[in-house]
């Protein structure tokens, strides 16, 4: 089964948005991928949700429990400052290496300008939608 860690753009678009994101959330979902997340990404999500869509406390709390009962929860055990333009980033690097995450999910420059850490590949939504479906065809 294939694991990725979810930069908080992905289940920001998929809450929001629906789209490619929520079908990568549909999917794992369904048991046929793995999300590997942590407090600290739950917490950005949770966060953005509140002060940039203005979402409801009930609306945040329905989103971090649905959250918690999908994703694998790691909690990684060092600190990183791989990426100096943004140090929230480095939080998706943290749990994808604490989990050994085979890609991160991002939408974000700075991350996908990293290309790969630790083994983790770091795509965009649809690269790895296409990924992901061409798995499900392989089995």
């Amino acid at each position: 089964m294939i694991s990725a860690t979810f930069d908080t753009s992905v289940y920001i678009r998929a809450f929001n948005f629906g789209g490619p994101a929520a079908d990568l959330i549909a999917y794992a979902r369904a048991g046929n991928l793995r999300i590997d997340t942590s407090e600290a990404i739950i917490d950005e999500t949770t966060g953005v949700l509140r002060e940039k869509f203005q979402r409801d406390p009930y609306t945040i709390n329905d989103v971090r429990q649905k959250l918690m009962a999908l994703c694998n929860r790691v909690t990684p055990g060092e600190v990183l400052e791989v990426i100096k333009e943004d140090p929230d980033d480095n939080r998706i690097l943290e749990c994808a290496a604490a989990a050994k995450s085979d890609y991160i999910v991002s939408e974000d420059k700075d991350l996908l300008r990293v290309g790969e850490y630790r083994g983790a590949k770091i795509v965009t939504i649809r690269d790895f939608m296409t990924l992901v479906l061409a798995e499900g065809r392989s089995r």
